[in-house]
């Protein structure tokens, strides 16, 4: 039996964390110090969420913000 492929908009598995923010501008290292990874900036650009390349961190945009930051 087949099995659909993944798509870019439909994740293959969870996100680990899922963690709700105000702007669509976001940074992640890892949140463990040391054995975190490089700090990233990861812009939602209108998705409403956007995952962190290297720890899979979810970042969902809160209901009513929008702000692109400062």
């Amino acid at each position: 039996m087949a099995t659909a492929a993944p798509t870019p908009s439909v994740p293959a598995h969870d996100a680990p964390e899922t963690v709700t923010v105000e702007q669509e501008i976001v940074a992640c290292d890892g949140g463990v110090g040391a054995l975190g990874h490089p700090r990233v900036f990861l812009n939602m650009e209108g998705k409403g969420f956007v995952d962190c390349p290297y720890c899979d961190k979810r970042f969902v945009l809160k209901a009513g913000a929008g702000g692109r930051g400062h």
